[in-house]
This record gives structure tokens, sequence and C-alpha cells, in this order.
């Protein structure tokens, strides 16, 4: 999913991942802590009821980092800004290890909404109502909160939850590319529906739903495409990427970061012809990893050659 760092801090480092925050979201939860105000007798519990919203947002991106970690991926960065969180995660480029890594949010959510079920049912037979309206309605309100929570992520629109599951299970019948593709069409048609909800409900908030998620579509979609050139290019003999094995294509699929030209790494010795700027590593575009150039070359060291010739 798009999203940068710029704007963002750190706040805490758990579990070998970076957890940051953009500022934004204090101005956002300022709003929304005041509007809803006159739901509590007291202030502070719409700033709690926020908290669990945070910590809700925070608990599934973690289900989505360890469970790409448990599969050999890679996450190390979490963001959290007004519109939710986003775990930046790379599991390896299989759609078993891809679907686990996705769908292990969700089911945070769904452990989540039983311990509140069964906090609920305690709160009812202990009649805390007795002691604390207010903290009946908080579980109440973050059970809820949840729930809503969940079953918009498991929507079938990419780049939600459930639109990345929708492909990682296409991904089994349709490769990489096709999967991806497919996702990211049917993902522009749920960009249609929130842009008619907001307009219909007038909100703002739906309205910037809508705009992340088409970019996101957008990106996705050449993706896609570029997958699929990448797919059909010609290989080249005697490389290999360390990670997955896959030789590389033989073209100007890598982009220098200097010039924003693109070159063919293997033919240049990982050197940009058009700036000269070097790289240490090369990544893969098959599976997204980044090695030493040294590392992808398959074939033997050069002997030199003894003459033969009788002395």
């Amino acid at each position: 999913m798009m999203a940068s760092r710029q704007g963002s801090f750190r706040l805490f480092h758990f579990a070998g991942v970076d957890v940051f925050l953009h500022w934004s979201w204090f101005f956002v939860a300022a709003y929304e802590i005041s509007t809803r105000v006159r739901d509590y007798g007291s202030p502070l519990w719409n700033v709690a009821e926020y908290l669990a919203l945070f910590g809700i947002v925070l608990l599934h991106e973690y289900g989505h980092a360890l469970a790409c970690r448990s599969v050999g991926g890679k996450a190390e960065r979490i963001i959290l800004w007004p519109l939710g969180g986003i775990a930046f995660v790379n599991p390896p480029p299989r759609p078993g290890a891809y679907l686990w890594s996705i769908a292990a949010g969700p089911l945070v959510n769904v452990v989540l909404l039983l311990v509140l079920q069964v906090l609920g049912a305690t709160a009812r037979s202990l009649d805390w109502a007795a002691y604390s309206l207010d903290l009946v309605a908080l579980i109440r309100a973050v059970w809820w909160i949840n729930a809503g929570l969940l079953v918009f992520n498991l929507l079938p629109v990419y780049p939600l939850d459930g639109g990345q599951i929708l492909r990682s299970l296409l991904w089994f019948f349709l490769g990489p590319a096709q999967s991806l593709l497919v996702a990211s069409l049917l993902g522009f048609v749920g960009v249609a529906g929130l842009a008619g909800l907001a307009l219909w409900q007038r909100s703002i908030w739906y309205g910037l739903l809508a705009g992340f998620v088409l970019l996101n579509c957008w990106a996705g979609f050449k993706r896609a495409r570029q997958m699929a050139k990448v797919a059909a290019a010609p290989r080249r003999e005697g490389f290999a990427c360390p990670a997955c094995l896959k030789a590389p294509p033989v073209g100007e699929y890598w982009g220098c970061a200097r010039c924003r030209k693109p070159f063919d790494t293997f033919a240049t010795g990982a050197t940009c012809p058009h700036c000269g700027a070097t790289y240490p590593v090369t990544s893969c575009p098959e599976c997204g990893q980044a090695r030493p150039l040294a590392e992808w070359n398959l074939l033997p060291p050069e002997i030199p050659a003894e003459d033969g010739r009788a002395g």
C-alpha cells in the first residue's frame, strides 16, 4: 500500500518493528473526541474510546507484520495515520505466504471481538452499570468499532485486506501479475462506490478514503502490467536471484534513484549509464529482494588457462 514516513515520527520499537505516527493523527483525534463529547459523562471517556481505536488498529497491523515474518518475509515498519494504519510487509513471493500475511490482520479483530464479547458478558453479569455507566458504554462502543473495522477491511476492494485476500486466492490460479491486475480493476469499482457514498453522506472522510483507494488501485494496476512485462521478457543467462533463484529479465527494468532514468543493471554492472550512479545492491523484479550484484552471478570465476606446450 502507498504510504510514506514523511510527516511521521517514531513512537517505539517492539518485536522487531518500528512504529511511526503521522502528525495529522493528533488533529483528527482532537476533532473526533470533541464531536463525541456528549456520548459520555466525561470527556476522558471519549479519549479512552479513541485510544482504544488506536490500539485496535495497532494490533491489527502487528498481526500483518508478525505473520509476514513467520513465513520468512520482511516486516519492519508500521505507520499509523488518521485513515488507519499500514504495515509494510514483504512476504515471500508465494500465494500462501501472501495470504497468511494479509489474513492475519482481520484474524486479530476476530480474536478481539471474542475478548470484548466475554468482557461485555462479564459486565452484565456483575452489573458494572451500577458502578459506571460510562465503562459499560465504552465496552459496547469498542465492540462496535472493532466489528466495523473488521467488516470494512474484509470488503473485496483493493488495497483493503479483503481485496488483497482476493488477490492472494486468485494468485493460486492466475499467477502474481494477473491476480493483481484483476484485484486492482475490481478496486476501481470500489472507488466509485466510496465516491458515491461520500457524495451521498457529504463526508470528507469517505472522500479521502476513496482517493486513497484510487491511488493504490492505480499503483497496483501499473505494477501488474510491469510484472506481466517482466514475466514475458527474455532471461539473462548466467544470473539468478539469490532469494527466489529466478533469472533476471533482459531490459531496462531498473530505475536510477538519482536521474530517474531506466537502465539494465546487469548490462552495466549496477551502474547507471546516464549519470554514473552505482548501486551496492540489486532488487529482484520477481520477489523484490535486494542483494549485491556479485551474489547473482552463477558462473564460476575464470581460471587462467595454462600454456599447454611442453617446455
